[in-house]
Formats: C-alpha cells, sequence, structure tokens
C-alpha cells in the first residue's frame, strides 16, 4: 500500500502543476491570491494562539488551516478559469454538469435531444426535480425543450421541471454560474423518489429509442398500429 501512495504522489504532484499552468493562463493573480490567504489565515491562527497562550499549537494548526483555505481557493479560482475557457463552446454546459460536485446531487443524461445545428438539451435528475438544460440558439431551444416536457409528462407528471438556457444574454444562466444556479434549486424530492423518477425516464428513453421508424415519409392515409402508441 505504501508503495503505492509513493507512486501516486508524482502524478497528483502532476496533475496540480498542470492545474495551476492552466489556471495562471487565464487568471495571472491566482498564486498572489493563494499565497495571500495562506499567510492571512495562518497570521490570524497564530494571533489566536498568542492570546489564549499556545502559540506553539496554534501555529501547527495554522498551517493545516492555511493549506485548507488555500487549497479551497485555488480549487475555485481553477474551475472558473476552467469554465471561462470551455465558454462558447458544443458541450460546455455538459462538462459543467458532470463536475465532481454535481454527480453528488444530479443524475445527469447528456443530449437527450439535438438537431443538425448543433443545439442539444441536457437533463439533469436531483432532489429538486428535473432539470433540462439547453446550450444553443435560444429560439429552437424553446421548441426542443418543449417536446422533451411534453414526452416527459407521461412517465414524471408529478414532478417539478426546471428549463435552463445557457448564455450570456437575459433571461439565460451564464455557464460559470450554471452549477450555482442548479445548486440553489429548492429540494422538493426524497431520494427514493429521485430514483425512482431516474428509472422511469430511462424506461422512456429505452422504449422510444426501441420503437420501430419508417423508412421516408409515412403515406397520408396509413394509420399508425396500436402497439407503436405509447399510452
Amino acid at each position: 500500500m505504501a508503495r503505492k501512495e509513493k507512486s501516486d504522489t508524482p502524478g497528483r504532484m502532476k496533475q496540480i502543476r498542470l492545474a495551476y499552468q492552466m489556471t495562471k493562463r487565464v487568471d495571472s493573480r491566482v498564486g498572489l491570491v493563494v499565497l495571500g490567504v495562506g499567510v492571512i489565515t495562518f497570521a490570524v491562527v497564530l494571533a489566536i494562539g498568542f492570546l489564549i497562550g499556545y502559540p506553539i499549537y496554534a501555529g501547527l494548526l495554522g498551517v493545516l488551516v492555511a493549506v485548507l483555505a488555500m487549497t479551497i481557493v485555488f480549487g475555485r479560482r481553477a474551475e472558473r478559469a476552467a469554465f471561462s475557457q470551455m465558454e462558447g463552446q458544443p458541450g460546455a454546459a455538459v462538462a459543467v454538469l458532470q463536475t465532481r460536485a454535481m454527480e453528488r446531487q444530479w443524475s445527469v443524461t447528456p443530449t437527450v435531444a439535438a438537431n443538425r445545428n448543433q443545439d442539444v438539451v441536457h437533463r439533469a435528475v436531483g432532489r429538486a426535480g428535473i432539470v433540462l438544460v439547453g446550450e444553443g440558439n435560444p429560439n429552437r431551444l424553446r421548441s426542443m425543450i418543449t417536446a422533451e416536457k411534453r414526452k416527459m409528462g407521461r412517465v414524471v407528471a408529478d414532478v417539478p421541471v426546471y428549463d435552463v438556457l445557457v448564455g450570456d444574454d437575459e433571461g439565460q444562466v451564464p455557464l460559470k454560474k450554471l452549477q450555482s444556479h442548479l445548486l440553489r434549486l429548492p429540494r422538493s424530492l426524497p431520494k427514493q423518489q429521485v430514483n425512482e423518477v431516474n428509472d422511469r425516464l430511462r424506461a422512456l428513453g429505452d422504449l422510444l429509442s426501441n420503437m420501430p421508424v419508417p423508412k421516408g415519409p409515412m403515406p397520408k392515409n396509413m394509420r399508425m398500429p396500436r402497439g407503436g402508441r405509447i399510452r
């Protein structure tokens, strides 16, 4: 086990170095900010230690707290830098939805609807209900989201459904705020119901994907067979 931890250390350090270099390209002050947070945090904890008469213990604790504070600040700034680089690129929204922080609270299904213009709709299911996240042209996305809501209404009519358009225009949610927007939604479903909703939607998706699709246009006088209808 010790050998494995030693072999993992260079890999982790390389990841941290690469993350710092990537963030530095977008956020030139990241090094100074993170270092400043560490120094200030250590100084505050050490000062408290002198006041209560335990400077040595406070110094040791200050180092740990300072490292933790620096890690949190660097993580947030690195994430913000990554989002700014992804902004405007196809699939950026789903990359945000599938971050580790989101995966703990949301089950994400990428590209539940798409068209030839690369407008896509992703679905996230969590304690708040169902969120349809669209990226692309707002006018085309609204009709796609409406169609997706109509389809889902057959199996989850009693579940709250939210729609989010990713962008910087009025009524849209910027990519860098997408994560916080979803995490702030009110929780209205118990965990057990979230699993049930996921199962229903997966079953609906499987059913629709397995339905036979006619080749070419359907004749006007031809009726759809009963087996092809969804009740």
